[in-house]
């Protein structure tokens, strides 16, 4: 089984691609991890794209979270059996943000590169509520859900992801 997990900052991605990974023995790739080298620096495209097309290859049961339309995403959405994209209200995703930086202030948390310790500040906050919110995005993810609508899974809200979790295994 082949997992693409996308949505908005904050929504949950990785924390739901961790707990399929168990539940199915998936390998998981996060897309943070790929994208950052220690103390948040950007890894060579070059070297993201290998390490995409490596895991990609490599493994017949996956799930990968993150949107970098840069990074294989055409692949990804092809491959996967399952789309799941989390579009839960900006709100929520604050609150979210906000308790992971609670249990991970000043250290790396498990879905991101080690030495890129969770921070919390003004332009990511800003990223959440507007910026990542953007017109286009909003576009990106309704032409996601209208080209791959017999894969695609929505969640909006907790209440549906719980049930979403409820009912995996029967899926």
């Amino acid at each position: 089984m082949k997992i693409a997990i996308l949505g908005y900052s904050g929504s949950g991605k990785s924390t739901l691609a961790r707990w399929l990974a168990e539940q199915d023995n998936l390998a998981v790739l996060h897309l943070d991890q790929v994208q950052y080298l220690p103390d948040w620096q950007i890894r060579e495209k070059d070297e993201q794209l290998d390490l995409v097309r490596t895991f990609m290859e490599n493994q017949t049961d996956w799930v990968i979270d993150g949107n970098y339309s840069n990074i294989y995403l055409e692949q990804r959405l092809n491959e996967a059996d399952w789309i799941i994209l989390m579009q839960v209200n900006r709100w929520a995703a604050l609150r979210r943000v906000i308790q992971r930086y609670r249990i991970y202030k000043g250290v790396t948390r498990p879905d991101l590169t080690d030495g890129c310790n969770e921070k919390l500040d003004w332009d990511f906050i800003k990223w959440i509520i507007w910026q990542g919110r953007s017109r286009k995005k909003r576009r990106h993810f309704s032409d996601v859900r209208r080209k791959y609508q017999e894969k695609t899974v929505l969640i909006k809200n907790q209440s549906q992801l719980d049930q979403l979790m409820r009912e995996w295994n029967q899926i």
